[in-house]
C-alpha cells in the first residue's frame, strides 16, 4: 500500500482569505498583537481552527516584537514648556486616548542637538512602535530623523515646508479669517496683527487667514509684528504696533497668550477695550476668561488635537488606513471685541 501523502499546511495567505481579511489583519490577530476588532480576531480564529493553520514559530517572534511605547517628541527644550496650558492639553489628550490601549507615552524634548540625538537613538533601536511630532520649525531636523526610522508617524499640526502623510491639524486659515472677519463685522478698518512664529505652520498659516479677510474686505492689511506665542512676546510687540500705527482701532493676536499680553499694553497706554481697540485672539486657552476684559478668541479643541494624533497612531500601527484630518474652529465672543 503506497504511503499516505502528507497534508499540506495551509499559508497565511490562504487563513486571511478564509476569514475575509488582508493578510496583516490575519497576522496580528495569530500573532497577539494589540488593536484589532473583536470582529477581525473571530474571524481569523474561527478560520485557523477550520483550516488547522499553525504559524511559524521564527516568524511569529518577529513579527511581535513590539515595545508597547509611542513617543511624543516636541521640537522644544524648555522647562516652561510644561507650565503652558496649550501643551497641557495636548498631553491630556494623548494619555486619554491611549487609556483604551496597552500602549504607553514617551515624551521626548527634541530642539537641541542632544535631545536630537537621544531620539535618534531611541528610533534607531525600535524603543517605540511609533511617534507623534509637534511644534516644529522651519526645516525641522526632526522630519528627517524620523522619516529615516521608517516607524509609523503623526504630525500634529504640519510642517512649514511640505505635507506628510499623516496628520491631524486645526484650521488655523479659516480660524484666522474668521477672528478678522468679526473684527470687520464691528466696524474696524485698521487692524493690526500680532503673528505667531513665521518659522512655524501655525504662525504662516493664521497669518494668511488675517491677509485674506482683510483683502477680501477690501482693506489693506495694517500692520503686522511678529511674536512668539507667549504674554511677554504679545505685549513687546503691542507696544511697536502703537508707536508705528497710533491710530490702530483693532488687534488680531495668534494665540491668547500674546493677546493677555496686548491687553495688558493698551491698558497701560490708556486705551480703552473694546471701545477704541477691539482684540481678539486664538486657542481659547482658560486665560481667555481671566483677562479684563474677557477675551473674544477662536476655539480649538486642542485635548481633541492630542487625542486624534493618538487614535491615528494606533490605527497606523495596527495596520489600518487612515488619511489627515482637520479639525474645526469656532468664534467665542466675550467682552473683549463687542
Amino acid at each position: 500500500m503506497a504511503a499516505a501523502t502528507p497534508r499540506r499546511q495551509p499559508t497565511l495567505d490562504e487563513v486571511a482569505e478564509r476569514a475575509g481579511v488582508s493578510r496583516s489583519a490575519a497576522s496580528r490577530v495569530i500573532n497577539k498583537a494589540p488593536h484589532v476588532s473583536r470582529a477581525t480576531r473571530d474571524a481569523v480564529d474561527r478560520a485557523v481552527k477550520e483550516m488547522g493553520y499553525r504559524p511559524n514559530r521564527t516568524a511569529r517572534a518577529l513579527a511581535t516584537r513590539q515595545t508597547g511605547f509611542v513617543a511624543l517628541a516636541i521640537s522644544h527644550d524648555q522647562p516652561e514648556l510644561f507650565a503652558d496650558p496649550f501643551f497641557a492639553q495636548i498631553i491630556a489628550g494623548v494619555s486619554a486616548a491611549l487609556e483604551d490601549t496597552d500602549l504607553h507615552l514617551l515624551l521626548c524634548l527634541a530642539s537641541s542637538g542632544r535631545g536630537r540625538s537621544r531620539l535618534t537613538n531611541l528610533l534607531h533601536t525600535r524603543g517605540v512602535d511609533g511617534i507623534m511630532l509637534m511644534a516644529l520649525h522651519g526645516d525641522d531636523p526632526l522630519t528627517r530623523i524620523v522619516r529615516q526610522a521608517g516607524l509609523p508617524t503623526v504630525y500634529g499640526g504640519r510642517p512649514l515646508h511640505g505635507e506628510p502623510e499623516f496628520y491631524v491639524d486645526s484650521d488655523n486659515i479659516g480660524g484666522a479669517r474668521l477672528a478678522t472677519e468679526h473684527l470687520i463685522g464691528l466696524g474696524r478698518t485698521r487692524i493690526v496683527t500680532i503673528t505667531g512664529q513665521l518659522a512655524t505652520d501655525v504662525g504662516v498659516a493664521r497669518h494668511r487667514g488675517y491677509r485674506e479677510a482683510m483683502i477680501m474686505a477690501g482693506l489693506t492689511p495694517y500692520g503686522m509684528e511678529e511674536g512668539d506665542f507667549t504674554e511677554a512676546g504679545g505685549a513687546a510687540m503691542m507696544s511697536r504696533l502703537l508707536t508705528r500705527h497710533p491710530d490702530l482701532d483693532a488687534v488680531f493676536a495668534a494665540n491668547d497668550n500674546m493677546a493677555a499680553g496686548a491687553l495688558r499694553v493698551l491698558g497701560e497706554a490708556g486705551r480703552a477695550v473694546p471701545a477704541d481697540v477691539a482684540v481678539v485672539g486664538f486657542d481659547n486657552l482658560g486665560i481667555a476668561e481671566r483677562t479684563d476684559p474677557p477675551l473674544t478668541t477662536i476655539h480649538q479643541s486642542i485635548q481633541a488635537l492630542g487625542t486624534e494624533m493618538t487614535r491615528m497612531l494606533v490605527g497606523l500601527i495596527a495596520g489600518q488606513e487612515r488619511t489627515p484630518l482637520i479639525l474645526p474652529t469656532r468664534l467665542i465672543v466675550r467682552g473683549s471685541a463687542v
